[in-house]
């Protein structure tokens, strides 16, 4: 398991797979449809995948043990409890804490458009989905306008904590904390 756990932490999203398992591909085309950037490893084709696969059953219990996906280098789990966080929103958490600045953004808004480049001009490399344009897009604004209201888009998480849209965003700048939100997070260099 010490070297599933070496490879898990060398990504935000890593996902232990079969070349030949339809359920390794849904996920890896899940992820690539978020516009999640995850690191596969297919076992059936990697140097110690054998015994790779036997740690990950150990652990999950169950044979076969693809997909396993890791987030932040914990182990999530295979596709059914992906889907289940995805669909109570928490997935979309998950993935932000894996990045300093994280925008869900919507491409013909406005206010997106502003957001991300207030950061950009701030010398802040923001990660942004498009919500409008990736796979599983509607869902995560789903999840999103659970916990933000109606019209979710931009939402901004900073150290994986929600901040909120654009106008919060601007409040901590005018009231001089967003700079201290976003060294504490590694996002800002500059003092």
């Amino acid at each position: 398991m010490e070297r599933v756990q070496q490879l898990a932490e060398k990504n935000a999203v890593v996902v232990f797979s079969m070349s030949s398992c339809c359920m390794c591909h849904a996920m890896k085309r899940f992820f690539r449809g978020l516009g999640v950037n995850a690191i596969v490893y297919e076992l059936d084709q990697v140097a110690g995948g054998k015994e790779m696969e036997r740690a990950l059953a150990a652990v999950m219990g169950r044979g076969p043990p693809v997909p396993a996906v890791f987030i932040g280098g914990r182990l999530v789990g295979p596709t059914e409890r992906v889907m289940a966080l995805h669909l109570n929103g928490t997935l979309v958490q998950q993935l932000a804490a894996q990045h300093a600045v994280v925008i869900f953004s919507v491409s013909t808004c406005c206010m997106c458009h502003v957001v991300k480049n207030f950061f950009r001009s701030l010398g802040v490399n923001a990660i942004a989905y498009e919500l409008d344009q990736e796979q599983g897009g509607k869902e995560m604004e789903r999840a999103l306008a659970v916990q933000l209201g109606r019209n979710p888009a931009p939402a901004v998480f900073i150290g994986g904590r929600l901040v909120g849209r654009t106008e919060v965003v601007m409040a901590h700048h005018l009231n001089g904390t967003l700079g201290h939100m976003l060294r504490e997070a590694g996002a800002l260099w500059r003092n």
